[in-house]
């Protein structure tokens, strides 16, 4: 399929209608320029789990644009065991985690015991009218800012549970720890993150860190730039 046959076959899919497994297998039969739909389907969660890790706007997009690459270099190996988005996550987390370790920026947790659960109070139960939805958005600069001085590991906990909403598990399968880690992780995170804020911000969390249009073009563009001169692989083809 040529370049201009592959933009011909992305226009005329429907992205709502079709899975990201169904997308694979279109690519795997050559068809890379559908490589697009994923990635403009999961940018956010890309670029907030690498940004997680590394607390750079720049260096998450460029792991992203990794993450990216590797994951179409490597369809082969997705064998629908989990989600796509489970997959792809754990691609980011290790490119992510790959830079972090080679700038010697790792972080140790050996002086917090993740055996010892921090709990907090729970965050007030209220409903806001427009005046406090309206002050939830402006405290969202606040907490990404907050987030922002939180240890990496529990950085890392703390968007892919509260902001990217993913499960326990899921956390835990994409960060390779264990459940009960990510729980004590989780708890630590809110605490360090005080409770009065985090009240007040909350019911605004999954929008903070948010991955806008602009930045998203420049991520897929520069991935199909690579990814559409590359030759054929013999794995992909069925």
């Amino acid at each position: 399929m040529t370049g201009l046959d592959d933009t011909a076959a992305v226009a005329e899919l429907n992205p709502a209608a079709i899975t990201d497994e169904q997308v694979v297998e279109h690519v795997r039969t050559g068809k890379a320029a559908l490589f697009e739909i994923l990635m403009r389907r999961h940018n956010q969660r890309v670029y907030r789990v690498a940004r997680a890790i590394l607390g750079n706007d720049t260096e998450a997009e460029d792991v992203m644009q990794e993450t990216y690459v590797r994951a179409y270099m490597h369809l082969d190996q997705f064998e629908n065991r989990a989600k796509f988005s489970t997959w792809l996550t754990k691609i980011a987390v290790h490119e992510a985690l790959a830079r972090v370790r080679k700038s010697g920026r790792l972080e140790s947790l050996d002086s917090q015991d993740d055996s010892e659960t921090a709990m907090r109070p729970e965050p007030r139960s209220n409903t806001r009218n427009p005046e406090e939805q309206l002050f939830g958005k402006q405290m969202q600069v606040l907490l990404e800012a907050a987030i922002d001085t939180l240890p990496q590991a529990y950085r890392s906990v703390f968007v892919m549970r509260e902001i990217e909403e993913l499960s326990t598990a899921e956390t835990a399968d994409a960060l390779g720890l264990s459940e009960e880690v990510v729980k004590t992780r989780l708890h630590r995170a809110r605490a360090m993150l005080q409770t009065d804020l985090y009240s007040r911000v909350g019911a605004t969390t999954p929008s903070a860190f948010e991955f806008h249009l602009s930045r998203c073009d420049r991520v897929v563009n520069a991935v199909l730039a690579r990814i559409l001169v590359m030759p054929p692989s013999s794995k992909m083809l069925h």
